[in-house]
């Protein structure tokens, strides 16, 4: 068995410590950060996590769905919040269907608690990682408070933590290792709406509430104690842009233009825009993954994507699933050859849906309250419900499938093509709600091959 070291206890770094010790090995975590259980981290910085289907499976794989399940919210569609406060609801899929929100703390809290139960689970915190040194696989941290230094060796090292990874920049002095990171124009600002006197919800808590307006957009995402976590994605720099709100005028004439529903619901607005930080996005491709059989990158470490497909902690868990399988294949001799392949099957999809969540902002931001946008959705609802073995939409392949991301993309460009033919109808606003419609676009997408399954919900 082997003694691995973990740097990150965040959600993706806590699953693979469950994962590695139900295989008997032995598992250290170092996190830079404070025991999140016993010190109160700074607010303003959570995007609320929204956990589908490849995040249940590797949650499923480590025997904890039900503890998970306990702090987890089904939303199970988009609530739209026009400028005119008109709401529109969009479902997601079928009626089983449906993501779930979780507080970023929540379920890091209660994954670091599902891990500690394995005695062959430790971790340290506070400890901050200074040096990586690849071929022996030793790491030396730093304590924050005392500054003590700390060397600790191993059998090989999991770098879990996130997008700016100590020990990914370790392994990007090594040779040939690519390196690329984006950050893009926005950045983002969590806000908050607080639950009603009586503890009730302010909003559809089973809807993710968004308030579109083209280049920016709010999101809303439910809390266990009836709040909901907003965030702000605005531009940093232009006419309306985090630079632009410098008083508290400004901020208020531009949410009671852009957001008037949401105004009265955010009584700490103010403070909230001023007082929480305004924190960057960016994306981030890397490879390879791993060295020799030392070192392995697993979720953000390897591939950072931006949150508008809610799919960077699920892709990251859907990372443990495919370790934790491979773990079941390779000897302890082969880890090298079981890094590398897990990097083989992993990057392709790591690419893809970081391609996805960039095209899912724009259309969360652009195109959902857009007429034709709309239509579009509602034949692509028709064929999915007509064709369920043949059709399903990009969000219903990532949120409610396993088909790899890559293989995501390539299926949904074929299904386009039909579509566009469709949408092309030069009568096709006439025959909305006809069975003539029903019929042609159940017989037009007959063409594909059936390659989806029966969906069955995770929970």
């Amino acid at each position: 068995m082997k003694n691995i070291t973990i740097i990150g206890a965040g959600p993706v770094g806590s699953l693979a410590a469950i994962y590695f010790a139900q295989h008997g090995h032995t598992v250290q975590i170092i996190e830079r950060r404070p025991d999140m259980r016993k010190t109160r981290i700074s607010a303003g910085r959570s995007i609320n996590l929204a956990l589908s289907d490849r995040g249940w499976r590797g949650i499923a794989g480590a025997g904890i769905v039900q503890d998970i399940a306990n702090i987890a919210i089904p939303m199970r569609g988009r609530m739209m919040h026009s400028i005119e406060s008109k709401q529109t609801y969009q479902q997601y899929g079928t009626d089983a269907q449906a993501i779930y929100s979780v507080s970023r703390g929540g379920i890091n809290m209660e994954l670091m608690d599902c891990a500690e139960r394995h005695e062959s689970i430790s971790i340290r915190f506070n400890m901050r990682c200074v040096h990586v040194d690849l071929e022996n696989a030793t790491a030396i941290f730093e304590d924050n408070d005392t500054h003590e230094r700390l060397t600790i060796s191993s059998d090989c090292i999991i770098g879990a933590d996130g997008a700016y990874s100590a020990v990914r920049g370790a392994m990007q002095m090594t040779d040939r290792f690519n390196y690329e990171q984006h950050y893009i124009e926005h950045g983002y600002k969590e806000l908050t709406i607080p639950a009603l006197p009586d503890g009730g919800f302010a909003l559809d808590k089973h809807s993710l509430h968004i308030w579109p307006r083209s280049s920016y957009m709010l999101i809303a995402l439910p809390n266990m104690d009836g709040s909901f976590t907003c965030t702000l994605f605005f531009p940093f720099e232009g006419n309306l842009s985090f630079a632009s709100l410098q008083t508290d005028d400004d901020i208020m004439a531009f949410f009671q233009e852009q957001f008037p529903d949401a105004v009265p619901l955010m009584p700490t607005l103010l403070h909230d825009f001023r007082h929480n930080p305004t924190s960057s996005l960016m994306t981030v491709r890397c490879f390879p993954w791993s060295y020799k059989n030392k070192v392995l990158l697993i979720g953000d470490s390897a591939h950072a994507i931006v949150p508008f497909f809610g799919q960077g902690m699920n892709c990251g868990f859907e990372d443990c699933y495919v370790l934790n399988s491979l773990l079941g294949q390779y000897s302890e001799e082969n880890w090298g050859e079981m890094f590398a392949e897990f990097g083989k099957i992993r990057k392709p999809n790591g690419d893809a849906i970081l391609q996805l969540a960039l095209e899912n902002f724009i259309e969360m931001r652009d195109k959902v309250g857009d007429a034709e946008f709309l239509l579009r959705k509602k034949i692509e609802g028709i064929a999915q419900e007509m064709q369920p073995t043949r059709f399903r939409s990009r969000y219903s392949m990532v949120s409610f499938s396993h088909i790899p991301y890559a293989e995501t993309i390539t299926i949904a460009q074929e299904q386009d093509v039909l579509v566009d033919t469709i949408m092309a109808l030069p009568t096709i606003q006439d025959m909305l709600g006809t069975e003539e419609l029903r019929s042609l676009i159940s017989t037009t997408m007959a063409v594909l091959p059936e390659r989806f399954g029966d969906y069955s919900s995770p929970l």
